[in-house]
């Protein structure tokens, strides 16, 4: 008498379950094989100068909306220029001389993520780099150039203000290795369950 996939499945739940942690080990051991990335971690405060009669809501909303805009201009050239040329810090930007201008913006886009805080005008800026110095130097020149110069991408209602200085993660953060080895055994136990399924 044929099973039903389903009795199938539970039949073989062990081997099953033996597959996926394999599996998901196997894609933890394979994330080493990827440069180690580094986090750090500044944030900016961007001050929308208030008129009269405006309230404190709006104000914020004003900061979320011009920080939006901001998080797209870093990722630009212009700003990736601004950084470089930032007094004070000793960067190693040779990665990036070497390449062809459309590999250079793929890697800065992969070095720098900024993102908005919502609910408070804040602007958070992490850097990577497979060095811990590395990444806070890029994330501190980061925060500077947009405290300098921010100005020229938001005209001068705008103030930006660092808040907060560079941390950096005490273990690297990129690739992850934790999310690679569940989502590794998720993918054998599916794929171990639908082979196990078939061939009742």
């Amino acid at each position: 008498m044929l099973s039903s996939p389903l009795e199938s499945i539970f039949r073989k739940w062990k081997f099953i379950l033996l597959v996926g942690i394999v599996i998901g080990i196997l894609a933890g051991g394979l994330t080493f094989l990827f440069p180690m990335n580094y986090r750090a971690d500044a944030q900016v405060l961007i001050i929308s100068q208030s008129r009269s009669g405006v309230d404190p809501y709006t104000v914020v909303k004003s900061a979320e909306r011009v920080g939006e805009n901001i998080a797209e201009v870093m990722r630009t050239d212009d700003f990736f220029q601004k950084v470089k040329s930032q007094p004070g810090y000793t960067i190693d930007w040779s990665r990036f001389d070497k390449l062809n201008e459309r590999d250079k913006r793929k890697l800065w886009n992969k070095t720098i993520a900024p993102s908005v805080v919502y609910g408070t005008g804040v602007l958070n800026v992490s850097a990577f780099d497979i060095k811990p110095d590395q990444a806070k130097q890029l994330a501190g020149a980061s925060v500077d150039a947009l405290s300098a110069k921010g100005w020229e991408y938001v005209g001068g209602d705008v103030q930006m203000k660092v808040v907060n200085s560079p941390v950096v993660t005490r273990w690297p953060v990129r690739p992850n290795v934790l999310v690679n080895v569940i989502l590794g055994c998720i993918i054998g136990i599916l794929g171990t369950a639908m082979v196990a399924a078939r061939k009742n």
